[in-house]
């Protein structure tokens, strides 16, 4: 994807982070920017910075780890834009716990944000953009503990970006085998100074661990 100028960018966990440096650029480069995130109140103060800028932004609050949440991400940017050029699959969460310390709560809420969030992200956005037939990208947010192992206390996070690692490889070459122009990036950082760390805040009530367990 070469031109950027007036495409129409979609971004997941836009409003704080990678999400919201990501959504930075695109508007640098003078894309319309969807911003999708859980946190309603941080994803609207990003949306007026970015409209104070003469961006336009679409802001959706959005859980990724429901697959109605990004049907309707993916609706409501065609509604309102038309198209949709670039999608990062950016939205994750974390967990310190070892393999066994970890609950089956936490389990399902970190693989249900990092995992299924790109899941999700590719199976109502990737139809659209092979529809369109026109030059596009995804972008996946993994990390670098999607390509090392060793001990520590991050399981589920490990587990879950090593998925969007295999997601992303395959996704690229069965993309590559229909000569699509819909291409794939898998972005692996390292540490970054996100708010990940305190990513429980926004933790769904019915998949928080008892604090007296």
């Amino acid at each position: 994807m070469q031109i950027f100028q007036d495409r129409v960018a979609v971004i997941t966990g836009a409003a704080s982070g990678i999400g919201r440096g990501l959504a930075r650029r695109c508007a640098r480069e003078g894309m319309k920017v969807v911003l999708a995130d859980i946190e309603a109140a941080a994803l609207a103060e990003t949306a007026t910075e970015l409209r104070s800028l003469g961006v336009p932004v679409l802001a959706v609050v959005t859980d990724v780890a429901k697959a109605g949440d990004v049907e309707a991400l993916a609706q409501q940017t065609l509604a309102t834009f038309g198209a949709v050029h670039l999608l990062c699959n950016n939205a994750g969460v974390g967990v310190t716990r070892s393999v066994w310390e970890s609950t089956l709560a936490d389990w399902e809420w970190v693989l249900g944000v990092n995992l299924w969030g790109v899941i999700h992200g590719v199976h109502s956005f990737v139809p659209i953009m092979l529809q369109q037939d026109t030059e596009s990208h995804i972008v996946n947010t993994a990390s670098i503990a999607g390509l090392v192992v060793g001990p520590g206390s991050a399981s589920t996070y490990n587990v879950s970006k090593h998925g969007i690692v295999a997601l992303s490889e395959t996704l690229y070459y069965e993309l590559a085998q229909r000569r699509a122009r819909v291409k794939v990036s898998l972005l692996c950082p390292g540490w970054v100074n996100t708010r990940i760390i305190d990513s429980e805040r926004n933790r769904p009530r019915a998949l928080r661990n008892d604090p007296l367990a």
